[in-house]
């Protein structure tokens, strides 16, 4: 038998490296660590702050960075703290220990314009201009990652959902608990985009984390366009919550989360605000990426999209 591969996991506390912990803590050819800015009762964890300088005293022949500061609203200091100085932190960790290989976890929204994106590919223009700072910020790591001497892989998941999500599913559910989502007129066609469900993610990086054959970037998806607003009302009934009964237009719904941002910038209120000009994106224009290098390179996802649904409306009931 090969020796085991040892794993060093950054943002372990967080939804996608929690995720993949849980997932392959079993398997007995694979040593996995974690990283994380929580405290946390797990075996092989450390809580560090990754913004600082900071040494560890593991062995990995692979780090995948999931470390981030993920969410549609913050400052800007903020997210170039988690995103960039702490990604600058963990390679030039990687540079003192051995050049591991690292798999960097960036997001699809590098790509984003505010308009209907079909059929992006890995090479699909990124830039100069962005979304938020969020998109900003975690391209700007994977221009670090460009410059590690060691192996490298950037994964560019698309709308990661699943059991433990905190990001993006948490916030429409409690908008529509409340009664606070509305439906928003386009006057055109429904938005499509694609989705991933979380152990679908986790195997595939799992994938890049082993086959250092693999170069470059990935865009991942479950390679199964829906239409977004028909998926969240499906959503909604399965979980026994209340449909939607206010519309509002594009042109309203934008208007209101331009004036949303710049209440809560100007007086620096506490938290975020109920909408903001991404979340609008979101259910209005059509995001959808051509996975010919992800199949081709990491097979079909592992987990349906489908029964990535059942399996996440089940995790929501239960915890009702």
């Amino acid at each position: 038998m090969s020796a085991p591969r040892h794993i060093l996991v950054t943002g372990a506390s967080g939804f996608i490296g929690s995720a993949f912990l849980d997932r392959f803590a079993a398997r007995e050819d694979l040593v996995l660590h974690g990283v994380g800015r929580r405290p946390l009762a797990r075996p092989n964890y450390h809580a560090i702050d990754l913004s600082q300088p900071f040494d560890l005293d593991v062995r990995a022949d692979v780090v995948i960075h999931a470390a981030a500061r993920s969410s549609p609203w913050g400052t800007t200091a903020d997210f170039r703290r988690h995103n960039v100085e702490a990604t600058r932190r963990v390679l030039d960790w990687c540079r003192r220990n051995g050049l591991p290989r690292l798999v960097y976890v960036s997001s699809s929204s590098v790509f984003y314009r505010d308009a209907d994106q079909f059929g992006l590919t890995e090479d699909s223009p990124i830039g100069p201009a962005f979304v938020n700072d969020y998109a900003a910020t975690k391209y700007a790591g994977e221009q670090l990652v460009a410059g590690y001497e060691g192996s490298w892989v950037v994964a560019r998941p698309r709308a990661v959902f699943g059991p433990g999500d905190t990001v993006l599913f948490p916030r429409i559910l409690r908008a529509a608990r409340r009664g606070r989502l509305p439906l928003i007129d386009t006057g055109r066609a429904p938005a499509v985009g694609d989705l991933i469900y979380i152990e679908t993610l986790c195997d595939y990086l799992l994938a890049l984390a082993l086959r250092e054959d693999l170069r470059g970037s990935y865009n991942l998806t479950n390679n199964a366009p829906i239409a977004i607003q028909t998926f969240l009302l499906d959503t909604f009934e399965r979980l026994g919550l209340p449909a939607p009964r206010r519309r509002v237009s594009l042109r309203l719904a934008r208007a209101a989360a331009t004036a949303g941002e710049w209440l809560y910038r100007t007086l620096r209120l506490p938290g975020e605000p109920p909408i903001t000009r991404f979340g609008v994106g979101v259910f209005t224009q059509s995001k959808t990426f051509d996975a010919t290098r992800m199949l081709r390179d990491l097979g079909p996802p592992s987990v349906s999209l489908d029964e990535g649904v059942a399996r996440f409306v089940d995790w929501q009931r239960r915890r009702c």
